[in-house]
């Protein structure tokens, strides 16, 4: 191997360092300190996902759970609200389940364990909210406009856990500066979309801008108050998610 071979490794491990340190220092601590304890909400969103999934395909339970969890844009307001947290568990019928529930443990497991449960659940509501809320705006402006959908997406149930995965995805590569994973979830998304222009797609991007802008506010809060270091741990009290202090 030439010298020129060589030489490219340590700067290669450098840059995942460089991009992946914090968040795997974080996540193994973590897990180190507290067990299995640390995954009970990302445990829980699997298991309820999976009983959905196995519940939704029986003839008595596919009226039950697109009644209490799944949200077209056609449906009244108020009634889809209520909708939308159990609608973060439905997993579309016509992908295989299996991906959806590694996508939710890899995914949730990670931002749990970097910003703590309850700040979890609520990037993932914001994300999946911004998915459903941008369908009515969409559908509201027609096909001709920007950003614009036609009236059939009013009838297409939601994406479900996907979009919550996206943003959280987007929000824990933000706080933990992992900047080009972080593109990398963006351009995926984009070149989805490109690819294969559905209402799925647009609500994964209209997660994204959900929670860039809660991301932004973040950074301007931070400023602000002189912060700016704080915010990268997203969590509270001692599990700031940053590397813990050793001396």
């Amino acid at each position: 191997m030439n010298r020129s071979g060589v030489s490219r490794f340590p700067a290669l491990r450098r840059a995942a360092r460089r991009e992946w340190g914090p968040l795997f220092t974080t996540v193994r601590t973590g897990l180190h300190d507290h067990g299995i304890r640390a995954l009970a909400l990302t445990l829980t969103a699997v298991t309820l996902t999976a009983t959905v999934q196995l519940v939704q395909n029986q003839a008595w339970g596919y009226g039950p759970v697109q009644n209490l969890g799944a949200v077209r844009a056609e449906d009244p307001v108020w009634p889809a609200l209520l909708r939308t947290p159990l609608s973060l568990f439905v997993p579309a019928l016509d992908l295989p389940v299996w991906g959806a529930l590694a996508q939710i443990l890899l995914v949730f497991g990670i931002a749990e364990v970097c910003l703590g449960r309850w700040r979890t659940l609520a990037i993932a509501y914001v994300a999946t909210l911004a998915g459903t809320l941008y369908a009515r705006v969409g559908i509201a402006l027609g096909p001709d406009a920007f950003l614009g959908l036609p009236a059939s997406d009013a009838q297409v149930v939601d994406t479900g856990p996907s979009a919550a995965v996206v943003g959280l995805a987007v929000y824990v590569c933000h706080a933990y500066r992992a900047w080009f994973t972080g593109s990398l979830v963006v351009v995926a998304m984009v070149v989805e979309v490109l690819v294969k222009d559905n209402l799925a797609g647009r609500e994964h991007l209209a997660s994204i801008a959900a929670v860039l802008v809660v991301c932004a506010v973040r950074e301007w809060l931070g400023r602000r108050t002189g912060g700016g270091q704080g915010l990268r741990a997203g969590g509270s009290g001692t599990r700031s998610g940053a590397p813990p202090m050793r001396s």
